[in-house]
């Protein structure tokens, strides 16, 4: 078996897919239970709207951070503020203190707007071109196996709690553990002018340029087609998750049951991701048939789906007691999940056709970084304004066809860029500027 080497492509994908099944991987299973474990759900949810507000403005100026910095210190930096984040739920355990914990969640959209940027940057831009969706599916893979096991870890600890409560310090404390690891590994990351594949050809980088020539670069994909026409998907792309996670899951299961439910909900996430990347990367076609196939599979399956959560929230709504139902009530139970497990699938497919359209544009890390603090900020502006929906009672049914509203809005603009899509990637002449303000490094400008 061939040694891999750390400097190569695959090892810098799988170590920040490690960094991520620490860190955003244990956080995604806090969140996943409602209020970030906690029984009064309205400090997770406000905490959550600090956290994406602050994602979309650091979403959009990491970009600049990490072109400057570059990832090893960008992702040290944004996994710090997951260990504040997860210590600030363990505080409020004691204290009730929620302005620690909302203050903690905005500075956790800060570091994530890093730590995001920078993981899309290295997804996108070290794999190459026919390689782009399979990198995706591993990283993927092992960032939501993080989720599964904090749900499992969170299932076996609450195992014997059949009401809905607070999770208890243990499982605070386990998390907090794996997040610090995950932000020492950070550490060992090497910088992109390190990075070869196995023939020696070094990934595509630009020169940093100054200051304001990198935050003229990032002001320009508000001025660049392909991104706007992106916008309704990059939007919807993370708007669902309250409804799923607190209206659903949260809201409708026992607390052991609304852990057991995610460990389902983020193993369909690695299955949705991996398979879908497959399709994408699936050499018998050009780039653009590729698109379209993804394209109409990602459609069909989140109508089909959605359509059934309809028919499922007219089951119950805001003013109803909470059913607490647990896996113990068999069959009632399995319908319900089923329809969990398919939302897990479409995100996961969703996400990775949103990643591999921007990995088609380019293939330099630092237009790439730019490329995914634009999706974060998009992202998770839209993710803010859904956690406050949720926040102030907005009624569920609502709730669900907003996020189905805006998924069905995502299509006429992905289909309009997938019918453009070259078989290579090229980079437009307007991320460059005057020898003044940026300089192309010409030796590292080798195609991945």
């Amino acid at each position: 078996m061939p040694r891999i080497r750390w400097a190569s492509p695959l090892a810098q994908i799988i170590a920040v897919g490690f960094i991520c099944f620490c860190c955003p991987g244990m956080y995604n299973a806090l969140n996943s239970l409602g209020g970030g474990g906690q029984l009064d759900s309205k400090v997770g949810q406000n905490a959550n709207v600090a956290l994406y507000t602050c994602f979309a403005i650091f979403g959009l100026l990491a970009g600049a951070i990490h072109n400057k910095l570059g990832p090893k210190w960008t992702i040290f930096i944004g996994c710090s503020t997951y260990v504040l984040y997860a210590g600030s739920l363990l505080c409020y355990n004691h204290t009730k203190a929620g302005a620690f914990t909302i203050t903690a969640g905005g500075l956790l959209g800060v570091g994530a707007g890093m730590l995001w940027t920078a993981q899309g940057a290295i997804m996108m831009a070290y794999p190459r071109e026919k390689d782009k969706g399979k990198f995706i599916g591993y990283f993927w893979a092992i960032f939501n196996a993080g989720a599964v096991l904090g749900s499992v870890i969170s299932f076996a600890i609450n195992y014997n709690v059949t009401e809905a409560q607070s999770l208890g310090d243990t499982t605070y404390i386990v998390f907090l553990v794996l997040m610090v690891c995950g932000t020492f590994i950070a550490l060992s990351l090497a910088p992109p002018s390190a990075v070869t594949h196995s023939n020696g050809d070094k990934i595509k980088i630009q020169a940093f340029p100054t200051w304001k020539g990198e935050i003229q670069a990032i002001l320009k994909l508000f001025l660049d087609w392909r991104m706007l026409v992106l916008i309704p998907m990059f939007l919807s792309s993370n708007w669902f998750y309250p409804y799923q996670f607190s209206s659903v899951n949260g809201f409708y299961f026992s607390t052991r049951t609304q852990a057991l439910n995610n460990i389902f909900y983020w193993m369909s996430q690695i299955v949705g991701s991996w398979s879908f990347a497959r399709v994408l990367d699936y050499q018998g076609v050009n780039r653009r048939t590729r698109s379209l196939w993804g394209l109409a599979i990602i459609s069909v399956c989140f109508i089909a789906t959605w359509i059934g959560g309809i028919f499922f929230q007219k089951g119950y709504n805001l003013s109803s007691p909470k059913p607490g139902l647990d896996f113990k009530d068999g069959s009632s139970w399995v319908g319900p999940l089923f329809l969990y497990i398919l939302y897990g699938l479409n995100d996961a497919a969703w996400q990775t056709y949103c990643y591999w359209l921007m990995g088609a544009l380019s293939n330099d890390v630092t237009v790439l970084s730019r490329y995914s603090g634009f999706y974060k900020c998009i992202q998770s502006s839209g993710a803010a304004i859904a956690w406050r929906t949720n926040a102030i009672s907005t009624p569920f049914m609502t709730e669900l066809i907003i996020c189905f509203a805006l998924l069905v809005a995502s299509i006429p603009g992905a289909l309009f860029l997938s019918l453009r899509l070259k078989d290579h990637s090229e980079d437009p002449a307007d991320h460059s500027f005057d020898a003044k303000s940026e300089v192309t490094d010409d030796k590292h400008a080798v195609e991945a």
